[in-house]
């Protein structure tokens, strides 16, 4: 016999009540098969939890233990069951997101308020990663989504494209003039992507200059879109990011030159290969729609 759930609810009635009447009309059946249940359950465990005798019931220190343990555990469980139907009526949860600083925030401030409004009890978790700790992280199911860059080469994950996007050259216009061509900015200061944080990316732009017929000087290194751009503004080198990134970050003194329509670069949704959701499907139609 193996225990079950109707023994830990049977001897906590008894070890409550301490009076096997009193527990069998607690829990609405009759006395005799209730003691059949408590000397089922102390057989399994090879512990006897009751002392008895005509006068009064009580636990023994195995009892009283197995009385404290059990109690807690079945509280986690209601805990566990109640968050279990919360989430499969979409009413509660948590649901992890990562994404890569290279997105626009203005889509990801976007979609937060979908979610907002169509799932009012979910709790959103953003966490801006790079693209190699995001893909660990969703063969560890430590996220739900992740919006990274391709390529993405992993057996544990699934992915779709969202858009495909391209690259520009970014500089300070009143420091810059008369730009024409990525080539004029061959012995110019430029500020990349830190290769160990984002090896895909930084060997990109690498590429890109050589296509160019040049190699950049690689002056300082962020592994954050927002500070590269922030450095361009203040005049301290020029770079070459998204081109998608020109809708969100417009400044008077800031300039986009559109690069070679050849160079691309993909933005994946990814998902735990195995992991269906409703959230997830809800997710993926929003930002493709």
């Amino acid at each position: 016999m193996a225990i079950e759930l109707r023994h830990l609810k049977y001897f906590l009635a008894v070890a409550e009540e301490l009076n096997f009447t009193k527990a069998s009309k607690r829990l609405c059946i009759s006395q005799p098969p209730l003691s059949r249940q408590i000397k089922e359950l102390e057989n399994e465990l090879g512990a006897k939890l009751f002392e008895r005798n005509n006068k009064k019931v009580s636990l023994t220190d195995a009892g009283k233990y197995f009385k404290k343990e059990i109690t807690a555990q079945l509280q986690n469980l209601e805990s566990i069951a109640l968050k279990t139907r919360k989430i499969s009526e979409n009413i509660s949860g948590e649901y992890s997101v990562g994404y890569i600083s290279s997105t626009f925030s203005g889509e990801i401030t976007k979609l937060i308020q979908f979610l907002t409004e169509r799932y009012p009890f979910l709790k959103i978790k953003l966490y801006e990663v790079s693209t190699v700790k995001q893909i660990l992280a969703l063969e560890q199911n430590k996220l739900d989504l992740a919006i990274i860059r391709a390529p993405l080469m992993s057996t544990k994950t699934k992915s779709t494209r969202w858009f495909k996007d391209f690259y520009s050259l970014i500089f300070n216009n009143t420091v810059y003039k008369n730009i024409k061509d990525l080539s004029d900015m061959k012995d110019k200061v430029f500020i990349f992507f830190n290769k160990d944080y984002a090896p895909v990316y930084y060997n990109s732009f690498i590429q890109i200059c050589a296509q160019y017929g040049f190699t950049p000087n690689i002056v300082h290194e962020s592994n954050n879109i927002n500070s590269i751009i922030q450095l361009v503004r203040n005049g301290l080198g020029v770079s070459i990011v998204p081109s998608s990134l020109k809708n969100s970050h417009i400044y008077s003194e800031l300039s986009f030159l559109d690069l070679d329509k050849k160079f691309t670069t993909d933005v994946l949704l990814a998902t735990p290969k195995n992991q269906e959701s409703q959230i997830t499907d809800s997710i993926i139609s929003f930002l493709k729609g």
